[in-house]
């Protein structure tokens, strides 16, 4: 048995087993099969610890929420699932638009390329490093539909009208460069930038880091309906547990590279069972 055929097994499996019993507003892992499947995944940086054994499952439409303090490991877990390096061990899983089972590990540059234009999405904390600082507004979503195979300006044009006004960033800035936009128009036009090639997974870097708190409010109500408007499914890595219960459905805490807890996102929060998230828990009452 191939490992592709040994992953599909598991997450039929998965699927069978996982209980009936699914809150208001978390998709339902019955209705679909799981879209990214992590088994036993680890990673070094020679002889540091970056990740240890993560294994999960997100079904389509779900957003993940992997939360933890800072040097948990959060960022290299979300850089592998993204294949931006390959894991030390494990696997990762993803089925594509066509139900291709991809080994995130084992892709070539061209397929991982070509899901990243086209089926993934990466919001990076810093909106300067997922911009084109020079490029207009306009121009950094077109690119993205360009990489995607659109070649009609009008057209092109139209869609970046369009998603500028579902970012909430005014038509007439459409040739500006992002330069003279704001930290929070930075990030919604990023936002734009990923969002326009639909794609079905989105990997998101503490998409509300560095914001203050009215910018951070506006952002997250915009995520929110955005996810359940085209239904994606997210990794949310981020430090703020308001951020995780906002947009979350479900929860993985982090704790020296390992997960030391799971669940489902208010079960997590409210009735934490791990003495390290009984302690993330608590600080954030105390602040």
């Amino acid at each position: 048995m191939t490992a592709a055929q040994a992953a599909e097994r598991l997450c039929s499996a998965t699927c069978v087993a996982r209980s009936a019993s699914i809150p208001d507003g978390t998709p339902d892992p019955d209705a679909e099969p799981i879209l990214l499947s992590v088994r036993g995944v680890s990673h070094y940086y020679g002889a540091r610890l970056g990740c240890r054994d993560i294994s999960f499952e997100l079904w389509p439409g779900e957003v993940l929420g992997i939360v933890g303090e800072s040097g948990s490991g959060k960022s290299t877990l979300l850089n592998l699932l993204a294949g931006r390096f390959p894991s030390s061990a494990g696997s990762i899983h993803y089925r594509d638009r066509e139900g291709v089972l991809h080994e995130i590990n084992s892709l070539t540059e061209a397929v991982r390329r070509r899901l990243l234009r086209t089926e993934w999405g990466f919001v990076h904390q810093n909106p300067r490093d997922g911009l084109r600082m020079r490029v207009s507004g306009g121009g950094n979503i077109g690119e993205r539909l360009m990489a995607c195979g659109s070649r009609h300006y009008g057209n092109i044009r139209r869609a970046a009208l369009d998603w500028l006004a579902r970012v909430e960033i005014a038509a007439d800035r459409i040739d500006d460069r992002p330069l003279s936009y704001s930290g929070g128009m930075q990030q919604r036009l990023q936002i734009a930038r990923n969002l326009v090639s639909s794609p079905r997974l989105v990997f998101m870097d503490e998409p509300t880091g560095g914001l203050d708190v009215s910018v951070q409010a506006k952002l997250l109500d915009l995520l929110r309906q955005l996810v359940r408007q085209l239904r994606l499914s997210v990794v949310l890595v981020t430090h703020d547990l308001a951020v995780a219960r906002l947009l979350a459905h479900r929860l993985i805490v982090m704790r020296r590279g390992e997960i030391v807890e799971s669940g489902l996102s208010d079960q997590v929060l409210d009735d934490p069972q791990h003495a390290y998230t009984q302690l993330l828990v608590s600080s954030i009452l105390q602040g």
